[in-house]
């Protein structure tokens, strides 16, 4: 199983992006769906998170600027950033629960895309 993250990039404050992760491989089912991010420094912090049914939680730091989403159709997770603050200035990884089989699951992690919010 593969995870290929792309859209992150520079932008200046109050700005938008949009990342994409896409999982390809030996896939049974999909389950949930995490954005993290790590700055300089800090350590890893979890971002967002979409269950298979849907449901979605966030970070008090980007709730109301950030929303995740997913495709099914596509293993797809993406996450809309608008508002863009220089603190939101990290590599973003995403992070899925991979069902192989009926039994069988384990997460897997993007490679990570850097986003750089210029003040």
């Amino acid at each position: 199983v593969q995870l290929v993250e792309s859209g992150g990039g520079l932008v200046q404050a109050g700005g938008s992006l949009r990342l994409s992760c896409a999982a390809s491989g030996s896939i049974f089912r999909i389950g949930a769906m995490r954005w993290y991010r790590q700055a300089p420094g800090k350590q890893r912090e979890l971002v967002a998170v979409i269950t298979s049914g849907g449901s979605t939680n966030y970070a008090d730091s980007v709730r109301g600027r950030f929303t995740i989403s997913r495709d099914n159709a596509k293993n797809t997770v993406y996450l809309q950033m608008d508002s863009l603050k220089p603190e939101d200035t990290a590599v973003y990884y995403c992070n899925v629960d991979v069902h192989t089989g009926v039994i069988f699951s384990r997460d897997y992690w993007g490679q990570g895309t850097q986003v750089t919010v210029s003040s």
